[in-house]
């Protein structure tokens, strides 16, 4: 992991996901929630598999985003979305960083892609 600083985090990104909401009644109920935050893009160049990924059309990246307790609901079945150009992701792995700080999120566009 490079080391991550405060302005590296420029870009703006969604996630969007499903949770589960008390009803007043004792039991829960399904709505859309929807954590905002600045994140680093790091779009991937190297390997056969990538470069056979994006000849596809699909854009394997990894987004670092600060980890704190809205994050850290974050699963594979949320829906990235980057604010400034609308596209979607899908989350494939989300890795905690070793000084616990960070999340490293590998997501892929150019895919169909799941959630709300």
């Amino acid at each position: 992991m490079a080391i991550i600083r405060p302005g590296d985090l420029n870009q703006s990104v969604a996630f969007d996901m499903m949770t589960d909401v008390p009803d007043g009644q004792g039991g829960h109920t399904r709505q859309p929630m929807t954590i905002e935050t600045r994140a680093n893009f790091r779009f991937l160049r190297g390997g056969e598999a990538v470069i056979a990924s994006r000849l596809s059309g699909v854009q394997p990246v990894v987004v670092t985003i600060r980890r704190n307790e809205l994050t850290r609901e974050i699963t594979t079945t949320t829906v990235m979305r980057d604010k400034r150009t609308g596209t979607k992701y899908n989350i494939r792995a989300i890795v905690t960083t070793d000084d616990r700080k960070f999340l490293e999120i590998t997501a892929q566009s150019g895919v169909t892609v799941g959630g709300t």
